[in-house]
């Protein structure tokens, strides 16, 4: 059980919930916070104080006075008028996710919602109802509008959910697990989509995503080093203590712990004197990789556990304040960095693709063919990996150098963050393909040096591909290997696979 309080809730507990592996409860004492917050939103109804999203319009209408009995109209027309997202809908874990994080943001007490909308939350995570959200429409401030509405309108039983494998109308599912809907009251509608929990929501996939295929690439490429006859000195730790950078140390280590005990890996000169940068410069690059996904875990756990609700509530409605945490540039940037980076370990991996097809490039069968010229074995699965690199480059552009004015020129900046995260969505599905690709080659290499000449570690690392991964002994429909290899690396627990594989340090 992961208990939420608005201020605590970690990457590692998030992954649980999202999938499957934990429920989730509200901290007693975050309740009573938002039990307070709320009863300064019921006095300030009451009092007809002025105060945006409250008792007035929203936008460019914040000049406009809302009439106390209008509060509930004014929250369900904010709610339909704003659920204008376009587009497929998130993956299911984006969508459990974003729920997940608004649940967590509104246990902060700033936001004056009733602790019934926050159960409400809750019900849908632990009954594994994940409402349908376009990808499209958000522009990153005032939050993520668009798609916060599509996953407000679950709560009031409208829209459409996930449930059980099935897309459904909202209402059904619930009736099937007992949930009541819920009639936003004042201010409820605003706290909801106001915020930034779609990007943070699809950040926080794209960092678990990312952070295996980190790891991933690391095993992967100690195949290849051992595939093209590597040599191991470029990994020896005082290089990397003389430059001083944790993760490109980390990761020398790491290679050096998967390539113990190889001899298929060489040392300088024995075979030549030095490796191509593809090879030698492994711990440089995706130690840089690793830097730039160290930096967005911090930033996505500081927003996963952010108030970016507008107005914010302080001193039990002593203070009321318009602000402006809901715009996303922080996670905006976090994205941006992360596209760049995974999509380096994809611009390398190619490179090492190509040197293991390249007859020029090792001493292996041209295009690793069983049958060079008759067969042309793995020559197009470099074109597909050399294709994926380059859409990621355009994918890379940064979203958030971009903004376009809204709501009258009121809202004149904005993030594009969610833009950022979709991008880089599609950036890590690329990268891992390209990864499979690198894989299936490695993998045949290899068997061409011979397996019993293997690290202890590859070898089982070997073993294991292989189970899904047949060996190249004539050409075939590649395409069906890739998105299998890709799916595996997706699910595997790597985690379990690198603690009972990997020799201790």
């Amino acid at each position: 059980m992961i208990m939420l309080t608005g201020q605590t809730l970690t990457i590692e507990e998030a992954k649980k919930v999202l999938y499957g592996e934990a429920f989730v409860t509200a901290s007693a004492e975050s309740v009573k916070k938002v039990e307070k917050s709320r009863e300064a939103v019921e006095n300030i109804v009451k009092q007809k104080k002025v105060i945006y999203g409250i008792t007035t319009g929203f936008g460019k209408f914040s000049d406009v006075l809302i009439d106390a009995e209008d509060a509930e109209q004014l929250q369900w027309n904010l709610i339909h008028s704003h659920a204008c997202g376009v587009g497929e809908p998130f993956p299911e874990v984006v969508s459990r996710a974003m729920v997940l994080l608004r649940a967590n943001a509104l246990l902060k007490g700033f936001s004056g919602v009733r602790p019934v909308v926050i159960e409400r939350l809750i019900d849908l995570l632990n009954a594994h109802i994940h409402p349908v959200i376009p990808q499209q429409g958000s522009l990153g401030a005032s939050g993520d509008l668009a798609p916060l509405s599509h996953l407000a309108l679950v709560l009031m039983g409208e829209g459409e959910v996930f449930y059980k494998g099935e897309r459904m109308e909202a209402i059904v599912a619930l009736s099937k697990e007992g949930i009541l809907p819920v009639t936003l009251k004042a201010k409820e509608g605003l706290a909801l989509i106001n915020g930034t929990q779609a990007m943070t929501g699809m950040g926080l996939v794209n960092y678990i995503e990312a952070e295996q295929l980190a790891h991933q690439t690391e095993a992967i490429a100690s195949l290849t080093l051992e595939g093209l006859r590597g040599i191991e000195d470029a990994f020896d730790q005082d290089v990397h203590l003389a430059r001083g950078y944790r993760q490109q140390t980390e990761v020398a280590e790491r290679i050096r712990r998967m390539i113990s005990g190889s001899q298929l890996i060489t040392k300088q000169g024995e075979l030549r004197v030095q490796d191509a940068y593809s090879l030698r410069c492994i711990p440089q690059v995706h130690g840089a990789s690793w830097q730039t996904l160290d930096y967005v875990k911090e930033k996505l756990e500081i927003e996963m556990n952010a108030a970016t609700d507008n107005p914010l509530i302080f001193d039990d409605g002593e203070k009321v304040i318009s602000g402006g945490n809901f715009h996303g540039q922080p996670i905006a940037f976090a994205m941006d960095f992360m596209k760049i980076a995974v999509a380096e370990l994809a611009n390398i991996s190619e490179r090492r693709i190509e040197r293991l097809v390249n007859p020029q490039l090792n001493d292996l069968p041209p295009f690793l063919s069983p049958s060079p010229g008759l067969q042309s074995g793995a020559m197009i699965m470099q074109y597909c990996a050399a294709s994926l690199v380059s859409e990621n480059k355009t994918l890379a552009h940064p979203a958030s150098v971009d903004s376009i004015p809204s709501s009258a020129n009121q809202e004149d900046h904005v993030s594009m963050g969610t833009i950022g995260s979709r991008h880089a969505h599609q950036i890590i599905q690329n990268v891992r393909r390209v990864l499979a690709i690198e894989l299936i080659c490695a993998l045949q290499a290899v068997e061409y040096r011979g397996i019993e000449l293997m690290a202890p570690f590859t070898k089982e690392f070997y073993t294991e591909a292989r189970k899904l991964i047949p060996s190249i002994t004539q050409d075939r429909i590649f395409s069906k290997d890739i998105e299998a290899t890709a799916s595996w690396l997706n699910q595997i627990d790597w985690n379990s696979f690198i603690h009972r594989s990997l020799p201790t340090a």
